[in-house]
């Protein structure tokens, strides 16, 4: 069986076939560029810096239409252009930001599937090189909410909705407060360890082949429907910061075709650190 939708995806020979062509920008999002683009990235890629770029860290938010439309504009992104989104290690803040474009309504986004490591793996060229960019007028469509659940609409979905599955996508370390962040981010983590109550726990890399690509869609489906994931449900996925919970949401939504999937970008860092939650550890 094909991917519901796979038109989402894009793979590392159509990218060096189509290097340099215009209306197609290709873009690197980095957690630190200092360790990805700026050591070597795919001739022509822009960089989208995840931390500055992408996150009002005063509030605590993602960019708002209006900064998503100066971001836009200064890579020389026209609402017409077709963008190619890779990420660093691997493709958790880039799949971060393919749900931002959907935000805001861009609509020609796909995901280079693999992304950096597949790149590197399969003898793409990497550059030190910076392209020139001539700045470009973007316009935000429309804004659609649709795919983003805060703290308060969860509590009421979890009271009003008995169908509603959670997913932690944390390794199971996390999930059960072994450990209260990844290795690599270890100064990034909430006052307690542990799980939202009921939420189930399917790590975001049990979609990933070892080369970095996604599973088959028959593997895929049968991950998830085997831990209750299935399609009539309201999902929410969630993990740290929401970075890797957009993985399982773009797996779900996208190649699965789930119809009701969210992503709570507030995560553990939010629930574990509220007064008078509950939380489970096992």
């Amino acid at each position: 069986m094909t991917y519901a939708n796979p038109q989402v995806l894009t793979d590392v020979e159509w990218v060096k076939q189509n290097l340099g062509k215009p209306g197609i920008a290709i873009i690197e999002v980095d957690y630190d560029p200092k360790l990805a683009y700026e050591q070597g990235h795919i001739p022509g890629a822009l960089l989208i810096d995840w931390r500055k770029d992408m996150n009002k860290p005063d509030v605590r938010d993602i960019i708002d239409a209006g900064e998503f439309e100066k971001l836009m504009s200064r890579l020389g992104i026209s609402n017409d252009t077709h963008v190619i989104l890779y990420g660093d290690y691997n493709n958790w803040f880039a799949t971060f930001a393919f749900w931002v474009f959907e935000m805001y309504g861009h609509q020609k986004v796909q995901l280079l599937n693999g992304g950096r490591k597949k790149w590197i793996d399969s003898g793409g060229e990497l550059t030190k090189e910076v392209p020139a960019v001539k700045p470009a007028t973007y316009k935000v469509p429309k804004v659609n909410y649709e795919n983003r659940v805060f703290l308060e609409d969860l509590l009421k979905m979890k009271i009003a909705d008995p169908n509603l599955v959670l997913v932690d996508v944390r390794s199971p370390a996390e999930y059960t407060g072994e450990i209260t962040a990844p290795p690599e981010y270890p100064n990034e983590h909430a006052q307690r360890g542990g799980h939202i109550p009921g939420a189930v726990n399917i790590p975001w890399g049990q979609a990933i082949r070892e080369d970095g690509t996604f599973k088959s869609a028959e593997e895929l489906r049968q991950l998830y429907s085997s831990k209750g994931v299935v399609p009539d449900k309201r999902v929410v996925t969630y993990c740290r910061i929401g970075e890797r919970a957009s993985v399982t949401w773009f797996v779900l939504k996208h190649l699965l075709g789930y119809k009701d999937v969210k992503v709570y970008d507030g995560s553990w860092t939010e629930w574990g650190n509220l007064v008078r939650f509950p939380i489970e550890k096992t």
